[in-house]
């Protein structure tokens, strides 16, 4: 019995404080995932490099760009993404795992992989190459090329939480609201998206997020111009290869402070529920 309850002490019980032991285990990755965020952040307060490269115009600029790309990105997203996530949570067919499984890839996907598919079927020579050229299009190494760029890679947070809120419906209140006379049109706009709107914003946000942190397909698909396609990761990457490592950490410490309060605001508004099930809370 006293084996027993030192056993259960050690684990401890829900509600009850972590032992000393599973304490010191805990500390150990927090201080990995942790420690060196808290240093790059500190470095670029305490050294005025955040102050200052605020006020510089790479800086600015690809804030700007940043800015302005993931805000087309989430609307391609949202136009996209949405219909796919209510057939994927709504409906079952053949092949819905294999499409599921499409959706998801990008996600788990290098980057830079990413960026070379897309290479390989917008660029100049890709699959569609000779229409975009028929056309007087050219999207590789360009803007339109970061939008692309970051919605391949961000697309598929948004597919998948709207997915889980519209599959979370019950799916009795819709056929009250049918049976109340309402349209179906009617009913996903004053039911189905009201209740699922918790998770449309947190893939919302989420998808913005990665969108915003985009490096390695941009690099590859658009490249790395100033003023047109280079975004604020690439100008982390291109100031610490031109040896300007204030400007870059402040750079990165931009980035880090966005992704921080995202997801500081999707726990504290209690969206992280709607993506705990599929993994992205």
């Amino acid at each position: 019995m006293s084996g027993l309850a030192s056993r259960r002490q050690g684990i401890g019980l829900p509600g009850q404080q972590p032992s000393r032991r599973l304490s010191a285990l805990v500390a150990l990755p927090i201080l990995f995932l942790g420690l060196p965020v808290v240093v790059l952040v500190t470095r670029a307060v305490i050294d005025g490099a955040l102050v200052e490269a605020v006020t510089a115009r790479p800086v600015l600029d690809a804030l700007a760009l940043s800015l302005i790309t993931t805000a087309v990105s989430l609307v391609l997203t949202v136009t996209l993404g949405l219909p796919l996530a209510w057939l994927l949570a709504r409906r079952r067919f053949r092949g819905s795992a294999l499409l599921e499984t499409v959706v998801d890839l990008p996600i788990v996907l290098p980057p830079s992989v990413a960026g070379l598919a897309l290479l390989l079927v917008f660029g100049r020579r890709g699959v569609l190459g000779d229409t975009f050229d028929v056309l007087g299009v050219s999207l590789s190494f360009s803007t339109a090329a970061v939008v692309l760029a970051q919605t391949f890679v961000a697309a598929p947070f948004f597919v998948r939480a709207a997915r889980a809120g519209f599959a979370a419906i019950d799916r009795d209140l819709e056929d009250a609201g049918r049976a109340d006379g309402a349209s179906e049109l009617q009913v996903v706009r004053w039911l189905t998206i009201p209740l699922a709107a918790p998770a449309l914003a947190a893939g919302l946000v989420m998808s913005w997020a990665r969108a915003l942190g985009e490096f390695g397909a941009t690099i590859m698909f658009a490249g790395s111009i100033e003023g047109r396609t280079q975004t604020l990761p690439l100008v982390v990457y291109a100031e610490f290869q031109a040896g300007g490592l204030d400007r870059s950490i402040a750079a990165a410490a931009i980035l880090v402070l966005a992704a921080f309060g995202v997801l500081v605001a999707v726990r504290l508004l209690g969206w992280g529920r709607a993506l705990d099930a599929q993994g992205l809370g």
